[in-house]
């Protein structure tokens, strides 16, 4: 299966979007927005239509780039990395979203979905983003 993950800091690059999974795998732990690729969609078009659907925000407010792919299991996930260009207002669709502050928050704790996956993608878009 594919999917996409997007990462998603805010305009000071201070804050990280987060949603609390409600669901395994990951449950209760933090993570980044997207989810499943529909069938005939591009990759791009489904992450920001997961990114909306899922927060709010939308592709006028931030530039989605895509960053990398992984292979986890049997499926593939396509990760992107944006920054918003204003503030927003947040909309939740299923999972609890937090602005995590990117100084104070210990991103390799156990807190974390991905295996340790998810730090090391926070750790590039937060140095990948200008």
């Amino acid at each position: 299966m594919l999917f996409t993950l997007i990462l998603i800091i805010d305009k000071k690059k201070e804050n990280i979007l987060m949603c609390v999974r409600n669901k395994e795998p990951f449950k209760g732990l933090y993570n980044g927005l997207g989810g499943k690729i529909e069938k005939g969609e591009s990759v791009l078009l489904s992450a920001y239509r997961e990114l909306f659907e899922e927060s709010g925000i939308s592709k006028k407010d931030t530039k989605l780039t895509q960053y990398c792919e992984i292979k986890w299991k049997n499926d593939k996930v396509v990760v992107f990395f944006g920054k918003l260009n204003k503030q927003v207002k947040l909309i939740e669709e299923v999972n609890k979203l937090v602005w995590l502050n990117i100084k104070k928050t210990d991103v390799s704790s156990e807190k974390f979905a991905g295996n340790g996956n998810l730090f090391w993608l926070i750790k590039e878009c937060i140095k990948t983003i200008k």
